[in-house]
């Protein structure tokens, strides 16, 4: 679920900013090559991100890039950073989808492998596809528990396998992994809401009591 207040309010300032430049240009008769509108909103994009991850919010971040991946605009090394930087944000401990990155990183390999993001992507690769294969691997071990097992499934990515085992051993998550799936979606917060309620703090300090978005679960 993009939280587009946050967006919003990023996107704002960066425009804000490009404002206050050009007017300052203006009034000391300097010039400036202008930027082109495709570079204007990457620019401002790539910003909204980073700012995003700054202040915690790692699924937000995620679905900003997902909107840009989706650009026509963007140039060939434009999308290859796009999707190298949510490749890397979807393999972090914030990120839960470590099968996601994997994605990302191999739509670069074999599609954008003539953009200087390849060799940083070749790596990157090798070591989502490396922590995927410990992640299962201790999954599949039958001393490991059932809340470790919900925890590897976040990390996976394979979230409505972690959130059938969740609701079935009525696991209670931490509150980060509570935050992300607030964050992706999974998780809302209003009175019409039934069902268990989970109580969660955002990194900006606000307090949520969160339930399923489905009324089934």
């Amino acid at each position: 679920m993009i939280r587009s207040g946050l967006i919003a309010a990023a996107t704002a300032l960066a425009l804000a900013a490009c404002s206050s430049t050009s007017g300052s240009t203006e009034a000391t008769g300097a010039t400036v090559a202008p930027m082109t509108e495709t570079m204007t909103s990457y620019a401002l994009a790539m910003t909204t991100v980073e700012g995003l991850e700054e202040a915690g919010n790692t699924q937000t971040a995620i679905d900003r890039l997902t909107q840009l991946s989706g650009d026509p605009e963007l140039s060939r090394e434009q999308l290859a950073e796009t999707l190298l930087r949510r490749g890397e944000l979807r393999a972090s401990q914030s990120g839960y989808d470590v099968m996601g990155a994997i994605e990302d990183f191999e739509e670069i390999v074999n599609t954008l492998d003539d953009t200087a993001v390849y060799t940083k992507a070749v790596p990157a690769l090798a070591t989502a596809r490396g922590k995927a294969d410990s992640l299962m691997t201790v999954l599949n071990q039958p001393e490991t528990t059932r809340q470790q097992k919900f925890d590897i499934l976040m990390q996976l990515g394979r979230h409505e396998d972690a959130i059938d085992l969740m609701i079935a051993s009525d696991l209670t998550p931490d509150n980060e992994t509570l935050i992300a799936m607030y964050q992706i979606g999974y998780l809302c917060e209003g009175d019409e809401l039934t069902g268990r309620s989970y109580d969660a703090v955002e990194p900006d300090g606000t307090n949520h009591a969160l339930r399923f978005c489905d009324f089934g679960k």
